[in-house]
């Protein structure tokens, strides 16, 4: 959807079949990833008025052999990183392009934010053609922030692979935890003001005004701040041994 800032966003209802509490996901998982400084999709609140849904036949909901209308009201949305008019937007790449994109490390802070916030879903990311000239064609967003937090449940059943992107190449230049710097550092020295804005940034509908639950989710945040490195040594001791590149420090 185009919106009055000129921008496109992928837009999350609330009446979709995941459940409301999914966008409250998406909004507090965007601005916690942003916090760390990883490339997210720009979230914002969107408004979506009665009159519009009555007057798109597009905006329904398929649920099994059923179409449902969207509802009108406050729903999530998800920047384009570009004009998807003019400038095509891809889902995957194969290995042999994603060493083309820009800002690779972004895929590391991912890890840590996925392993921190116990993203249940695999790693959903989006690439986009840089504009001509540049040296690395290719740039890169990370999206859909919906499983975070295990979905509706709010809590962490965490795993050892849980959060690693699919295409183990991106992982091929990891060192140690060294190399997971400066977002690792960034998320045990986060402050508690940064959780609690982007607490606040999440309309009450999306979590049916449940504060208690929200509040709880926050200090379960807080807790596993200093988890992380730990969680990512245990990934790299797995079976899978995703990091190829590591090296055993004395």
């Amino acid at each position: 959807m185009r919106c009055d800032d000129g921008y496109y966003y992928v837009v999350k209802f609330q009446n979709n079949p995941q459940g409301v509490r999914i966008l409250a996901n998406e909004m507090l998982g965007a601005k916690l990833a942003q916090a760390l400084g990883v490339l997210v999709s720009e979230p914002e609140v969107v408004e979506v008025g009665d009159w519009l849904v009555e007057h798109t036949p597009e905006l329904y909901i398929q649920w099994g052999n059923q179409q449902v209308r969207c509802t009108g009201g406050l729903q999530f949305g998800s920047r384009f990183p570009c004009d998807p008019l003019r400038t095509p937007v891809y889902d995957f790449l194969p290995d042999s392009l994603l060493g083309s994109v820009a800002s690779r490390q972004t895929f590391w802070g991912m890890l840590v934010f996925d392993k921190w916030t116990c993203n249940c879903d695999s790693r959903q990311t989006v690439f986009y053609r840089l504009p001509n000239g540049d040296s690395q064609p290719y740039g890169v967003r990370m999206i859909d922030q919906g499983f975070c937090f295990n979905a509706n449940e709010w809590n962490f059943p965490d795993a050892p692979l849980r959060g690693l992107y699919s295409r183990l190449c991106v992982y091929e230049e990891i060192e140690g935890l060294e190399s997971f710097e400066p977002f690792l550092s960034r998320l045990e020295n986060l402050e508690e003001e940064v959780l609690e804005e982007a607490a606040a940034s999440v309309p009450p509908a999306w979590y049916e005004g449940k504060t208690e639950e929200l509040s709880e989710l926050i200090r379960s945040l807080g807790h596993r701040r200093r988890q992380v490195a730990s969680m990512i040594l245990a990934c790299q001791r797995s079976p899978r041994r995703p990091f190829p590149g590591w090296k055993n420090h004395a």
